[in-house]
């Protein structure tokens, strides 16, 4: 395992999967190249998030549950369009947004699923 550090928050990620930036995302793939991870990020510019807030990214909430992924908590959802496989998490931690986003195709959908959830499980804030 190894550490990305992204500013004001970090993770682990497996020796097997790779990080770069891409313009204004982080993403993470797997030397596979089954599907990918997405990460970008907002601050907000006085207090914290919370689920509320939400609400103003998303069309219907009630398509989406609650989650917790290490030290960020929030909502996902998972649908299936045009061939490929999403799943989307919308996670906050004090001042900052992490939208995340996993593809793949549709016949790959599941694969990936449970190194996804490791690899999710150890987001921190820098603080921590």
């Amino acid at each position: 395992m190894r550490v990305l550090e992204a500013g004001d928050w970090g993770m682990l990620i497996p020796d097997e999967w790779q990080a770069e930036q891409e313009d204004d995302a982080i993403v993470i793939g797997d030397r596979d190249g089954v599907g990918c991870i997405e990460i970008s990020e907002l601050h907000k510019e006085s207090g914290d998030f919370r689920r509320e807030d939400l609400n103003q990214f998303l069309a219907d909430v009630s398509e989406w549950t609650p989650d917790r992924k290490g030290s960020f908590e929030g909502l996902t959802a998972s649908v299936v369009e045009d061939g490929a496989a999403l799943r989307e998490w919308y996670l906050f931690a004090g001042a900052l947004l992490l939208y995340i986003t996993y593809s793949c195709d549709e016949d790959n959908q599941g694969l990936d699923d449970a190194a996804v959830d490791d690899i999710l499980d150890t987001l921190r804030m820098e603080k921590e």
